[in-house]
């Protein structure tokens, strides 16, 4: 059975850095596609970067340059680097991950296994 569960969230001032994990099991992170979604209240949930089984990464523009989407094959841990938050960063964060190849990464419906998120709070 896939389990994920994240941590690392937080609250920082506008141009800080926080680093999310989310730590797996029940599954071979170099099999699957995983994913960091976002959730801010009211708003539908966003995908924020991916990075596909063969390590390919891919970014939503508002976070390009700014996050880095990694995975550790050591221990099926999944971690997002964000760093020069902005208040528009502030949301639940969720990572995500599903076994078959993606028609797109940003769609959260192609996702089968979700954790539970954490929060993530910028103030200006």
């Amino acid at each position: 059975q896939v389990q994920l569960t994240e941590s690392g969230g937080g609250s920082v001032p506008a141009g800080g850095s926080l680093k999310l994990a989310c730590a797996g099991s029940g599954y071979n992170v170099n099999s699957y596609c995983l994913g960091w979604f976002r959730q801010a209240p009211g708003q539908s949930r966003q995908g924020v970067a991916a990075i596909a089984d063969d390590g390919t990464t891919s970014y939503a523009d508002s976070v390009q340059g700014r996050f880095r989407i990694s995975k550790d094959k050591a221990d099926s841990t999944l971690w997002l680097q964000m760093t020069n938050l902005k208040p528009e960063d502030t949301a639940m964060y969720y990572c995500a991950a599903e076994e078959v190849n993606l028609g797109r990464w940003d769609n959260d419906d192609e996702y089968y296994h979700w954790g539970q998120g954490t929060q993530v709070t910028v103030s200006s």
